[in-house]
Parts: structure tokens; sequence; C-alpha cells
């Protein structure tokens, strides 16, 4: 199915905010957070769409909206930690929203940002300058740390994948969660299905059954009355019989003096 011209324009907007999330941003920068208010009266406008796409992308046009203002939401917090934290809950798009990108953007600036974060957090716990948050300078300034304080920092990447694997996996079962409610859900339906059609057809045997019934009723009840009518006509041919006989008897053999 083609593309409507909302759709078009959503994923064009959509492409610029995720290339926007992935720049670095100074405080000012506005126009982010006025875009990504503007793709969410879009996304309610393309599910009012009548050409709307199917579910599953809308799902993923969902998804990617959220992350972006789950990160926009992120950025405002004033602590490192807390920003790592919210980081960690936020679920960026499964699929790529141009047909060049080799793996989904906000995957990206997922990864991206969670790195950033990272590196903030090292340097407040560790107590560096300058927040410079790229990897390189942070390699850096680990071979030049103490031994205690690179094993900290160590077990704190271990904690954040750990969080992170925590969430991947939570996502996973519940994925496989409403996989298996929705077959549970299909073979509810296909089991009530059968036994409706197993009530209508014990049904239709039944008003079979009752009809027969009837007539056989019908018919038993002819048949008796007419073995009571038999019945009644051969007895008074035998009274009658009788009656005459005991005349002739009477007439043939005079009473004796």
């Amino acid at each position: 199915m083609a593309s409507s011209r909302l759709e078009i324009n959503f994923i064009r907007l959509l492409s610029r905010c995720e290339s926007m999330a992935s720049e670095k941003r100074g405080e000012e920068e506005w126009r982010l957070e006025k875009y990504v208010g503007a793709l969410e009266e879009m996304l309610v406008a393309l599910r009012k769409s009548q050409s709307k796409p199917t579910p599953e992308v809308l799902t993923d046009y969902s998804r990617k909206v959220d992350f972006l203002k789950g990160l926009l939401e992120a950025e405002k917090l004033s602590s490192p930690t807390e920003k790592a934290l919210a980081n960690q809950f936020l679920a960026p798009g499964r699929t790529p929203t141009i047909a060049n990108e080799r793996m989904p953007a906000t995957k990206t600036v997922h990864m991206q940002t969670k790195a950033r974060c990272t590196g903030e957090m090292r340097n407040e716990l560790l107590g560096t300058e300058g927040g410079k948050g790229n990897l390189e300078t942070d390699l850096r300034n680990r071979r030049g740390l103490p031994l205690d304080e690179r094993q900290s920092a160590a077990e704190l990447d271990a904690v954040l994948q750990h969080h992170h694997n925590l969430q991947e996996k939570l996502a996973d079962d519940m994925l496989n969660l409403a996989r298996n409610l929705k077959n549970n859900t299909l073979a509810a339906q296909s089991i009530i299905k059968q036994d409706n059609q197993t009530l209508s057809h014990s049904m239709r045997q039944a008003d079979m059954n009752f009809e027969k019934l009837k007539t056989e009723s019908e018919r038993l009840e002819q048949h008796t009355k007419k073995s009571v009518n038999w019945l009644l006509w051969l007895m008074l041919i035998l009274v009658s019989f009788t009656f005459i006989s005991m005349i002739l008897f009477i007439r043939i053999f005079p009473r004796l003096r």
C-alpha cells in the first residue's frame, strides 16, 4: 500500500528528529522539543486517517516518538545518575525509519546517549573535570587512574550492563507472554466455535427426534383407537348372536309340562 502524504511528512520529520537527537545540542536548543510535539500531533492524525499504515508500523512509529520524548525528558534531569537510569528505561525503535539505514537511528541514539550518561556518571563518581563524554578520553582517563578506581568504574559498567540486560530480558518476556496469550485466545476461540457447532448439531438432532416421537405417538394413538373400535364391535356381535340363539332355542324346545 502506497504511503500517504501525511505519512511521508511524518517519516521526514521523524528522520530529522533522529538526526538532531544524535548530535550534541546546547541547552538553548528548542527545535527538537517542538519537532517532537509536532510528531505526536501527526501520529494522532495518522491513526485517524483512512489510509493509515498497518498496526505494526503504527506501533513502531509510536515507539520511536515515545523514545524521543523520553530522551528529552531524561536530558532535563540534573543528576547524571538519574539520566542514566532514565535512559535505561527508554525503548528505541525496532525498524529503520528510512531505507538506507543499516540499523534503527533511535537505537544508535540510545547507544550514544547511554555512553554519554555513563561517561558523566564516571566523571561524577571519580571526580574528574570537563565531562568530555567521548570514549577515547574516558579510556585515557582510566589508564591514568589507580587500580581501585578502575575497578570501581568496571563494577559500575557491569551494573549498568546488568540493568540493560534485565530490561531486554523483561521486554522479551513480555513479548513472549503477549504471544502466548494471543495463541491461547485463538485456541479458546477455536474450541468455543467447535462447541457451538456441536451444540447446534445436537439441537437439530433433538428437534428431529421430537418430531419423530410426535409422529409415532399420533400413529400409536390412532392404532389404539382402532383396536378399541374392533373389540366393541366384536362384543356387540357376540351378544347379539347369544340373544338370537336363546330365542331360537326357546322356540324349538318348548317348556315341559
